[in-house]
């Protein structure tokens, strides 16, 4: 009979509060959204929301039957997630596609950090990850792409490239303008 050890446990129930965060943050948004495209984000949340509960509980029961205890209390959840505070009140339909998105590549950065010792101690947990991280990213993608526009995205890549050079050869970014 395989037991998790207390690093597993450790590394899971990070993965198991962001993921329940996601779930109360996602549906903050769905509550309080408001703007352009709002039936179709909406619903999109909705349908964040229910996979970040499934992959709650898919992590928590996978931790029970590696005879680890799942730690998915308010107080837990509060103290100990990685993702950013959601803003309290109504918030635009634009800014809660980068929020939220955020929040899931948030989530999914955790996955990753503790993936590796996962995997070493118990490549099965890993592979419940695998179809976490699979389904949350592409998640993320679909969501994020509400903003994303081709020629916005090429001037903001110019911008970041133009920017680094400045900084290497010692200029801020007002010297980098001002060339």
């Amino acid at each position: 009979m395989f037991q998790g050890s207390e690093k597993l446990h450790d590394s899971l129930q990070k993965v198991l509060v962001d993921l329940i965060e996601l779930h109360i943050q996602g549906k903050q948004a769905h509550w309080n959204l408001l703007g352009s495209n709002f039936r179709d984000l909406h619903l999109q949340l909705d349908e964040i929301v229910d996979a970040a509960r499934e992959f709650s509980d898919e992590v928590a029961e996978r931790m029970r039957a590696v005879y680890l205890v799942p730690d998915g209390r308010s107080s837990t959840i509060a103290k100990t997630t990685s993702l950013p505070e959601f803003p309290e009140g109504p918030v635009e339909t634009v800014d809660v596609v980068d929020l939220i998105v955020e929040r899931m590549y948030a989530a999914t950065d955790t996955m990753r950090k503790v993936h590796d010792s996962i995997d070493e101690e118990d490549p099965t947990t890993a592979d419940v990850l695998h179809s976490i991280l699979e389904r949350l990213e592409q998640l993320a993608w679909m969501t994020g792409a509400e903003n994303r526009h081709p020629e916005k995205d090429n001037r903001a890549k110019a911008t970041r490239e133009r920017d680094a050079k400045a900084e290497a050869a010692g200029l801020d970014r007002v010297g980098a303008v001002a060339n």
